[in-house]
């Protein structure tokens, strides 16, 4: 099992303490509130994830063979919706990203329980995050 498919893991069972879905989002909220501060010179075009309907900026940068990744958006689940996918992409080979399904998003539920817009943005988020990773394993 890779890093990331062990840090999905621990993620659905987190979530799984939950007993419904106003905890869970009072969950993801919390997590979007922890996020590190977002440098306002990354807030640039070409940071900004397009397919959101709210602001979501992820800064991607290789250090030491590793994909790192600040993110912020303005809004509060989006915000948590951020954490969570650093907590499972950021400080990861892009080969092993790109060798990963994103199964926490329909483990967790967030298929059947996100707004479209919300949906459409974490999988715009995550379109970036493997095109991104797509790059950095061929340079």
């Amino acid at each position: 099992m890779s890093d990331i498919s062990q840090i999905q893991a621990v993620l659905v069972d987190e979530f799984e303490m939950f007993e419904d879905w106003m905890s869970r989002y009072e969950h993801v909220i919390d997590l979007g509130r922890q996020l590190p501060d977002f440098p306002e010179q990354w807030k640039t075009d070409a940071n900004k994830i397009q397919g959101c309907q709210s602001q979501v900026w992820l800064n991607m940068e290789m250090h030491d063979g590793k994909m790192h990744i600040d993110g912020t958006s303005d809004a509060s689940i989006v915000s948590g919706l951020v954490a969570i996918v650093l907590r499972v992409y950021s400080d990861q080979a892009p080969s092993d990203i790109l060798n990963t399904k994103p199964d926490f998003i329909n483990d967790i539920g967030f298929n059947d329980h996100l707004s479209p817009t919300r949906s459409n943005g974490l999988h715009s988020m995550l379109r970036s995050i493997y095109q991104r990773a797509g790059q950095y394993s061929v340079t």
